[in-house]
């Protein structure tokens, strides 16, 4: 893999999270590998943004409020399996790495690991959090993707650096 500027990235975003998913690493003494499917990618204030969801109820997001570091990793079709078992079970259960059998990769911006297996790789660092506030939804079949009221918080992620496969 090589390190290119956030700037120089070409993807299809839609696409990408939708249909590929992504593990979210959070976590440094015990990181935790957790597949999301939602997110976004965009600039704000002047920086480029990568953009979590996390539900309260997730080991991730009790991660991500002690160390406000983490990585977003792309992984290829033939680790489905990997990305469905680290969106089905608990970190706080399991070893996700041993169990899933990915590996942990340095980072070299962040203290949180990457994916060894990715393709593409998002080192990102948080800048601002906010929850979802359900009497702000202006549509409401919204809310039936929270059947137990456990909406989402919301992390705006400065992109420190993307890893890309050559």
């Amino acid at each position: 893999m090589k390190i290119i500027d956030p700037q120089e990235l070409q993807l299809q975003p839609f696409q990408l999270l939708d249909q590929t998913w992504a593990l979210l690493v959070a976590g440094v003494e015990r990181p935790n590998p957790m597949t999301v499917s939602w997110g976004g990618f965009g600039t704000l204030w002047n920086k480029p943004m990568v953009t979590l969801y996390v539900r309260p109820t997730r080991h991730t997001f009790h991660l991500l409020n002690q160390h406000s570091e983490c990585s977003l990793n792309f992984l290829p079709e033939q680790h489905r399996q990997a990305l469905n078992l680290c969106g089905s079970r608990s970190g706080r259960d399991i070893d996700k790495w041993e169990k899933s059998g990915l590996h942990p990769l340095a980072s070299e911006t962040i203290a949180v690991p990457r994916v060894q297996e990715a393709f593409l790789s998002f080192e990102c660092r948080v800048l601002a959090w906010q929850d979802f506030d359900p009497s702000r939804f202006l549509q409401k079949t919204i809310e039936k993707n929270y059947p137990n009221q456990d909406y989402h918080r919301i992390y705006w992620s400065e992109a420190l650096a993307v890893w890309l496969a050559e």
